[in-house]
């Protein structure tokens, strides 16, 4: 009797994305007021009194030059925003806010009406409205302080206004291209198989690794409902390479299902160096007419523990390496230098990638 394994499928929708269709990164500069006195010190960030000052001219309302106004309650901030792809005038989208001045907290502000630019330089939304803040900051008078998360950036839900669209050309004619979200030529030969089957041999065409092109109705109303369609066919996606993923700031190891091992021993052992500091007062004799002084006492040592030794067999997978990692107790860091060491020696057949 043979088992059969169940095999995984994704939807395309969820393996490609649509060639011409992406979103737009937005960028904008402004000013945040009505802050509880936690705004930026303007003596360190003149330009958010430069901006409140330009501001005011528009409204008629001249600051005189000699003028040096303390502001506490208004932060600059720059506004960032994701258009999405098909967004048309009138609807809004999330923005957030930075301080990027000395602003302690941007709780409780409102941002002024900004205006958002894309990398053309044309302005396609239009930002405005109460400042939402995850983060808490308090500090006393001593200078004790107390903070919970970031207080200096926020979010503003459906904070701006969209003034332009931005030209698509998924109504143009021509072949659509699927752009894998992780090229392989394994997926990318799947996905025309798949389209090809339902839809008659020779609707889709790999063109390489990462984009298939697929030939449909020339209507966009017909292309809508047609790419809708295919986005909603099952694909068995090609199995991922054998990759360990190494995050050496926060000593994060991951190991793929396929990582395979060769045969090797290691020894591991962890050195540890302690320097302790015992600062000894000399107090002179009576009347020696010497000084009292601060003499400084080091004790430095050097300890290693005991190494302890494992050896891996031939194609051995990632079940046997966590299993004889945790039987001698290495840390993250301690594994992050075995797999390093074991890809210089040839033994670790994965791709090491250090982020």
């Amino acid at each position: 009797m043979l088992a059969c394994m169940p095999v995984h499928a994704d939807k395309i929708r969820d393996l490609a994305s649509v060639g011409g269709v992406r979103s737009n990164q937005l960028i904008g500069y402004g000013l945040v007021v009505g802050l509880d006195g936690s705004g930026d010190q303007t003596t360190q960030a003149p330009f958010t009194t430069q901006s409140l000052e330009n501001m005011l001219q528009q409204f008629g309302i001249t600051v005189p030059p000699n003028a040096r106004p303390q502001l506490k309650n208004a932060a600059a901030v720059t506004i960032t925003a994701e258009l999405p792809p098909f967004a048309k005038p009138g609807q809004t989208i999330d923005v957030t806010v930075a301080s990027i001045g000395n602003a302690k907290s941007l709780r409780g502000g409102e941002l002024l009406m900004s205006p958002l630019r894309g990398a053309d330089g044309n302005v396609y939304a239009i930002a405005q409205g109460s400042v939402v803040v995850g983060g808490v900051s308090a500090q006393g008078k001593s200078g004790s302080s107390v903070q919970v998360n970031i207080s200096a950036s926020g979010r503003i839900p459906n904070g701006a206004s969209v003034e332009r669209s931005v030209p698509s050309s998924f109504a143009s004619g021509g072949d659509l291209m699927l752009n894998l979200n992780t090229p392989d030529f394994t997926t990318a030969a799947r996905i025309a198989q798949a389209i090809n089957a339902a839809y008659g041999q020779g609707t889709a065409q790999p063109v390489d690794g990462g984009t298939v092109s697929v030939r449909g109705p020339q209507d966009p109303a017909q292309k809508v409902a047609w790419l809708g369609m295919i986005q909603n066919l099952d694909v068995t996606p090609g199995d991922a390479p054998a990759r360990v993923v190494v995050n050496s700031r926060t000593g994060t190891v991951v190991i793929g299902s396929d990582v395979k091992v060769g045969a090797a021993a290691v020894a591991h052992g962890a050195i540890q160096v302690t320097i302790s500091e015992q600062p000894l007062v000399s107090q002179p004799q009576p009347f020696s007419r010497g000084q009292t002084a601060v003499v400084p006492s080091s004790d430095v040592q050097i300890s290693e523990g005991g190494a302890h030794m494992f050896k891996f067999g031939p194609g051995v997978s990632l079940d046997a390496i966590v299993r004889a990692v945790n039987q001698v107790g290495a840390s993250p860091s301690d594994l992050i230098s075995i797999l390093q060491a074991l890809k210089q020696a040839g033994a670790l057949h994965a791709d090491l990638v250090v982020i």
